[in-house]
């Protein structure tokens, strides 16, 4: 096999690639024992019919596209590794022989990782982080647990306030039917969450338990419906319960309900303790992000749409798994948010090339200061790995191995090793004068 790359615009080339015809005859000999196992040659049971039979009916030719299909993938994996490419879409693949004793010819238009230029990358100034933390923080992460740890208490009496959850019936119409996704009974809505319709929550306020209400809304013009898009609509409700939440008392008893602590004054000191630990990491974040965010910022790179468009899928999939594990998927998602899917798509471009941006620029700062992820590394990332699932080193090392995600793993400590490395040469912003 023979290839050849020729670059022609940015990013772009055409891979020329010749294989022998030995190879060509090979997988034909595959495609005739594949193709022969389904077709129906009268007097033959299939797969025994003989090759010169097949070939006088059916002719030769009609073993090609099956002969291509198992070739290519190979040849063209083999042309990459041997021109040293690194694709980062599919190629747009172009036959222009293929025959039986002949060599397979293709050229292959390529989408490949860009060329980075980077600017000053060392002495950058990174903002300091205060890792403090004040009483306002304190008395705002006691608030938070103690929402936590409210009781939802059903209210007899009274009406509907912003933060009680409302247990309703609703029936939605638009221009006088029903439409599909519109009805739910004894629905717990958590008025002011926003996962319903922008102006339905705010009118669920002020109803009363047994109340009938006609709430009109209108739809967003971007929601995932084609035919609801920007339509008025009307929803039938009625209201089964008002649950309103019976916030605990900030005292001992509190203390001693959600800790190991006799006191509140104990607990705060451990509250206090844990948060700066907390402040210190988003510090250290804060600071690896700013660091990242001014080396790319430094750089020149011109980034392929193939690359974001790849990145923004994983992203997607990532959001689509969160999802699950909060018991939604993206259709219910679209159904609440009003998005559709290319609303969500455009939403994560931005960061998707953010993204794509800073590792491209990270994997050229480890080229140019040699750093590297040596075996002692992965050792002692699947050794925290083992502490924080416990399973022993040696089943991970399995599993990552027989997954393909050890070379995954040692990407992603290599990247983290840059980014210590940009800390470790960077100046925060009280060092410079």
């Amino acid at each position: 096999m023979k290839a050849t790359w020729e670059t022609i615009e940015k990013n772009q080339g055409v891979l020329n690639v010749e294989v022998d015809a030995d190879q060509v005859t090979e997988a034909l000999d595959k495609a005739f024992k594949k193709v022969s196992q389904k077709v129906n040659v009268p007097g033959f049971r299939k797969g025994k019919v003989p090759r010169g039979i097949f070939e006088a009916r059916f002719g030769v030719e009609s073993l090609y596209q099956d002969a291509i299909d198992i070739l290519l993938p190979d040849v063209y994996s083999a042309a990459v590794q041997e021109t040293g490419i690194q694709p980062v879409d599919r190629p747009e693949i172009d036959v222009e022989q293929f025959g039986k004793g002949q060599t397979f010819i293709f050229k292959a238009k390529v989408t490949v990782k860009p060329e980075v230029k980077l600017g000053e990358y060392k002495g950058l100034e990174v903002p300091a982080v205060s890792t403090e933390v004040t009483e306002e923080e304190l008395n705002a992460e006691l608030e938070r647990l103690q929402q936590r740890h409210a009781e939802l208490v059903v209210i007899d009496e009274g009406a509907v306030e912003n933060g009680d959850t409302a247990v309703i019936d609703f029936d939605g119409y638009v221009d006088g039917e029903q439409f599909e996704g519109g009805q739910s009974e004894r629905y717990s809505l958590e008025i002011g969450s926003g996962s319903f319709i922008p102006g339905f929550e705010e009118q669920i306020i002020g109803m009363q338990t047994g109340d009938f209400k006609d709430v009109e809304v209108t739809f967003p013009e971007n929601y995932h419906a084609e035919h609801l898009k920007g339509k008025p609509a009307v929803f039938k409700v009625k209201l089964h319960e008002i649950k309103r939440k019976n916030l605990p008392a900030l005292d001992d008893e509190f203390a001693k309900d959600v800790s190991e602590f006799d006191t509140l004054d104990e607990y705060k000191q451990d509250l206090s303790a844990k948060l700066k630990e907390r402040k210190e990491k988003e510090a250290e974040q804060a600071r690896e992000i700013a660091v990242v965010d001014k080396v790319a910022a430094n750089a020149e790179v011109d980034i392929p749409a193939a690359m974001v468009a790849t990145e923004t899928d994983f992203m997607l999939r990532d959001f689509e798994n969160r999802l699950r594990m909060q018991g939604m998927n993206l259709e219910l998602y679209y159904q609440f948010s009003g998005q559709d899917e290319a609303a969500l798509r455009e939403q994560m471009k931005s960061d998707a090339e953010k993204r794509v941006l800073n590792n491209l620029v990270l994997e050229q700062v480890a080229k140019e200061e040699n750093i590297s992820v040596t075996e002692e590394d992965v050792n002692e990332e699947l050794e925290k790995l083992s502490t924080s699932y416990n399973r022993p080193v040696e089943e991970l090392r399995d599993i990552f191995t027989r997954n393909g995600n050890i070379e995954n793993l040692k990407e992603d400590l290599t990247l983290r090793k840059t980014i210590k490395f940009l800390l470790d040469n960077s100046k925060t912003a009280t060092e410079v004068a």
